[in-house]
């Protein structure tokens, strides 16, 4: 049926219309705020590059978890910056380090209202900012570094996580964190994998947030995933799957939208998107500066992120979508 029989515009005439047949919808369900917690100050320090992030004491991270759950935001992911690191990042699995005392700080503060996630990674914890153990030659150690994430996923677990979330792109880590956790009865705690996560020019305030800075001005680009391969991620996808993992991950989410629905299409598990620091950043900017209505660009970021297919949104934008969408 072609014009004038077809007037689509009849579907538009009224905001109650557009409601009533809107394809995709964006709810406080759907989100899911990064925190992050650094062991050694006294009071929540701001980050520069993402306006409205701070890195939190423990005591202003159980506020803002309360504030969050009172806003009926459903879950956090906490992100730990150590007073110390070493070649191996230890402190990821010291049962006193940074994130796991936060944990247990948070278990008593909000029991099971908040899903209490976790970012399962070193390169917070090491000195070389890389995300594993390295080798003789410098570069990351995949299996050499399976055992380090297996002891950090108990020890997350231990303090009280209910998803721990590996985003170090090793091969094999699923299977291993599977299999530390199931040992140390932990059968119940999920697995978020970062599934398909590119080596993306993005992540640049996010470093600045923890404190993480690559050694000899090196990347990542040696075992994240190449931004030019979407058929890639379905493989990576497919295996986290297979040894385990219960939800997968893209990161970031604006610039691979193509990626996130292929992942949609080809799997039945929950699938999350990471709004990350540098989409988010970009908004803040052009917000600062009078361009543009950052929080109108802001639930359109997101919003195009559901409907590419993502389930769960982490974003920093969280808590101020929380509060606009009501």
């Amino acid at each position: 049926m072609a014009y004038p029989e077809s007037r689509p515009r009849r579907m538009r005439r009224s905001a109650a219309m557009r409601r009533l047949v809107a394809e995709t919808r964006l709810s406080v369900d759907d989100l899911v705020a990064p925190l992050f917690v650094r062991e050694g100050i006294e009071e929540p320090q701001p980050v520069a590059s993402l306006p409205g992030v701070f890195q939190h004491t423990r005591n202003s991270l159980r506020g803002e978890v309360v504030a969050l759950r009172d806003l009926g935001v459903p879950a956090v992911i906490i992100f730990g910056i150590p007073e110390r690191k070493d070649a191996v990042g230890s402190e990821a699995w010291n049962p006193d380090g940074i994130v796991q005392v936060a944990l247990c700080d948070l278990r008593d503060e909000v029991g099971d209202d908040v899903v209490l996630m976790t970012d399962l990674c070193v390169d917070e914890y090491t000195d070389h900012g890389h995300c594993g153990v390295l080798d003789g030659c410098g570069s990351v150690d995949n299996d050499a570094t399976l055992e380090l994430y297996a002891r950090a996923a108990v020890a997350q677990a231990d303090a009280g996580a209910d998803v721990t979330a590996p985003s170090g792109m090793m091969d094999g880590q699923v299977a291993a964190i599977r299999s530390a956790l199931d040992d140390a009865g932990h059968d119940q705690v999920a697995i978020l994998a970062y599934a398909a996560k590119y080596a993306s020019a993005l992540y640049g305030p996010f470093r600045d947030a923890v404190d993480v800075q690559i050694a000899d001005g090196g990347d990542r680009k040696g075992y994240q995933q190449d931004p030019p391969n979407a058929r890639e991620a379905l493989v990576e996808v497919c295996n986290d799957l297979d040894q385990g993992a219960d939800m997968v991950m893209v990161k970031p989410a604006l610039a691979y939208l193509d990626v996130i629905a292929d992942v949609r299409a080809a799997v039945d598990v929950p699938v999350a998107a990471y709004h990350v620091s540098g989409e988010y950043a970009m908004v803040q900017a052009a917000a600062a500066n009078g361009w543009l209505d950052g929080d109108a660009v802001g639930l359109e970021h997101l919003l195009s992120i559901r409907r590419a297919g993502a389930d769960m949104i982490l974003s920093y934008l969280a808590r101020r979508a929380a509060e606009l969408i009501g």
